[in-house]
């Protein structure tokens, strides 16, 4: 398979980020509010690779202590948390992956 491109356009991305932050005070809270979003608008179960090995995506949560959002991902019967980032799109991305993307901007400070 074919790993896709994908991209959302930066107005898109800003009005994500506003909306997942708004009412935030902290980047605790506004990585709360970007895992909401995910959580909301993300389609689980769905396949994904994480360093080219396939993997069944189930769910998303935050990490142990911080502002890092992992996804739940399923391999061989086992459940690992994987960084969000980390995940690659086989085809066309998922229902609610634009949510991720306004998750990675924001971690570059856009």
């Amino acid at each position: 398979m074919r790993k896709s491109k994908f991209s959302v356009q930066p107005r898109t991305l800003k009005r994500l980020i506003e909306e997942a932050t708004v009412d935030c005070y902290d980047e605790w809270e506004q990585a709360s509010g970007f895992l909401a979003k995910i959580q909301d608008h993300a389609t689980c179960p769905v396949a994904a690779r994480v360093v080219g090995e396939p993997v069944q995506v189930v769910g998303f949560d935050s990490a142990e202590g911080g502002t890092d959002i992992v996804a739940l991902c399923k391999r061989q019967g086992k459940t690992y948390k994987i960084g969000v980032l980390s995940l690659e799109w086989d085809g066309k991305p998922p229902k609610g992956a634009e949510w991720i993307e306004a998750y990675r901007a924001w971690l570059r400070g856009a």
